[in-house]
């Protein structure tokens, strides 16, 4: 806990330097403000490890050996996932910074939106690997089949992430029309109290969780930051009211404006529904002394409509017209996506028998989706290839080239139909089995069969290994071996499951050893079969794809930032 605490304060200081290094000749109204924010934050902190939970305290004895890093914790995933995680949550302090030293100065245009766009959108990516690598260790790591529990650390840090999504998209509003000012700045000051509430639910011994540190006395530390850091800025936004009034309206309610408002309310909606899941059993002990626990059932329940929703505006909120958008531009970007979707459902009802109406609207919405970023990628290029004459291969790289925040984002929306293909596979279409076999026999699941060969025990560095071999035959053919195992760690009181993972394109086999007897004759195992999950790794792999191209520095962009500061400098009374 000490320890994670001062790369929180290590990294926020760094951080600070990058953004000194980058505002050294702009931003000259701003950056007094600016750093007081990243100070004060630095400074909650640096009093935490000074006062409740110093990093740099010394044992009273000089200990022969430790114990250890914890079993659970010697995979690979857990190396980047604690470093991509803190990454994402103080990487949204400088937005944060950027819009309170806003609201301060009076300087409200979207100079420090166009300032700080790369910064949230480095800050989301992080956070999202952080999520990856997290869902990823659970899967490999726990041994129960899963990646997602909604578990309230697993929900912390999710929270911050669903408004900083809402960010990203209605800050294009305030670029392109003016709009949605105030909204923005809560947005940025949501990411940034959720983060650290998220470290706040991990830290504070509040809540009961496989990740959650032990009981520490720097609950009110953190309430008492999140209170004034809220009054504060409630206050100056108040104050700045009158300067933030929208330059433009909303003409139609069929309108890519409309669109990402409604994009921006189901994404805070599902924030919402997620803190108040979260933090429910805490508020029910306080006031009637009963801890009420809220399970996954619930937040599925609560967010799978809501996700739904979502998913359908991936695919149209970049493809309706803005302002106000006319049948033709309905008809022309959204008739054959639409055909794609209706198609895709019926021959997933009557080919493959789907029947969970759950699972056959994911499917088709996912079709649609992705037909409508194939179309508008397919209409560049062939405008492309007709007015210049180049290739294909050519005209793709110029196509992005020429918008890298535009076709970066499809490139982000096609990860995110991956993802959600996947979950709809492994949520709706999950197989297990269990069963208790002796060497020789077999344990089936649908077309797999799983027999048994035997059982070794041997030592490796640090922990002695007990491991089941068993081969695999799909519809009757061998298709390979594989050899789930336990293993005992000199210093953990509990044994670690290594699970056995046989993947490919349509499903994972994933074998769990549960148990055998003491001569190894027979074994207890667990075998579940998950639909499309490898396209949860490719999807998150094609999302930070297009993340990375969509941050990448863009011409276009730049000219946009120096004619916004322009525009400051020439407003800027003389002398």
């Amino acid at each position: 806990q000490e320890g994670s605490l001062l790369f929180w304060g290590w990294v926020l200081a760094m951080f600070a330097v990058v953004v000194e290094v980058q505002n050294r000749q702009q931003n000259q109204e701003l950056m007094p403000y600016v750093r007081a924010g990243i100070m004060i934050t630095e400074a909650f902190f640096l009093i935490l490890m000074t006062v409740v939970t110093n990093p740099f305290e010394r044992l009273p004895f000089v200990p022969q050996d430790g114990n250890g890093l914890n079993p659970l914790l010697q995979n690979p995933g857990m190396f980047f996932h604690p470093i991509t995680q803190y990454l994402g949550y103080v990487g949204f302090t400088i937005p944060f910074a950027f819009g309170m030293a806003a609201l301060v100065t009076g300087r409200l245009n979207d100079l420090w939106i166009r300032t700080t766009r790369r910064w949230t959108l480095w800050a989301w990516l992080f956070l999202t690997l952080g999520i990856g690598f997290g869902g990823q260790w659970a899967y490999v790591e726990l041994g129960w089949g899963g990646y997602w529990a909604w578990d309230p650390v697993e929900n912390a840090s999710l929270m911050p992430w669903l408004v900083a999504t809402a960010y990203l998209h209605s800050v294009m509003i305030q670029e392109r029309r003016g709009m949605l000012k105030v909204w923005n700045l809560v947005l940025v000051m949501l990411s940034f109290i959720l983060s650290i509430l998220g470290t706040f639910i991990t830290r504070s011994g509040i809540i009961q969780s496989v990740h959650a540190f032990g009981v520490s006395s720097m609950g009110p530390y953190f309430l008492a930051f999140m209170g004034l850091t809220s009054v504060t800025f409630v206050y100056l936004l108040s104050l700045r009211l009158p300067a933030l009034r929208s330059d433009n309206e909303l003409d139609s309610f069929v309108s890519r404006e409309a669109s990402f408002l409604l994009n921006n309310l189901i994404l805070v909606g599902a924030t919402f529904a997620t803190v108040w899941g979260t933090i429910f059993p805490m508020v029910s002990e306080a006031v009637t002394g009963n801890k009420v626990t809220v399970g996954a059932p619930f937040f599925n329940q609560v967010n799978a409509p809501i996700f739904l929703v979502l998913l359908v505006l991936v695919g149209v909120c970049p493809l309706i017209g803005w302002r106000r958008a006319t049948g033709a531009n309905l008809v022309r970007n959204f008739l054959y996506p639409l055909i794609f979707g209706v198609i895709t459902a019926v021959a997933l009802f009557f080919l493959y028998g789907v029947r969970n109406e759950l699972a056959l609207v994911g499917y088709s919405v996912s079709a649609f989706v992705t037909a409508t970023i194939v179309s508008e990628f397919y209409r560049g290029l062939r405008a492309r290839h007709r007015s210049l004459g180049e290739n294909y291969l050519l005209a793709f790289q110029r196509l992005v080239d020429s918008n890298r925040r535009r076709y970066g984002g499809y490139v982000i929306h096609v990860g995110v139909i991956m993802v959600a293909i996947a979950i709809t596979g492994s949520t709706f279409y999950k197989q297990e089995t269990e069963g208790t076999i002796k060497r020789g026999e077999m344990i089936k699941l649908r077309d797999y069969s799983l027999q048994y060969d035997g059982l070794r025990q041997y030592p490796a560095e640090g922990y002695d290994v007990v491991e089941a071999t068993l081969r695999v035959f799909k519809g009757g053919q061998p298709i390979g071996v594989l050899s789930p195992a336990k293993n005992y760690h000199k210093h953990a009181e509990q044994p670690t499951t290594e699970v056995a993972i046989r993947t490919d394109l349509v499903e994972d086999l994933y074998l769990i050893l549960a148990g055998w007897d003491n001569n190894g004759e027979t074994v207890t195992l667990k075998a579940i079969i998950n639909p499309l999950l490898v396209w949860m790794w490719i999807g998150g792999a094609v999302l930070i794809l297009g993340t990375v191209i969509a941050v990448w520095p863009d011409p276009k962009e730049e000219r946009a930032l120096a004619r916004v500061r322009a525009r400051e400098l020439a407003l800027q009374p003389a002398g």
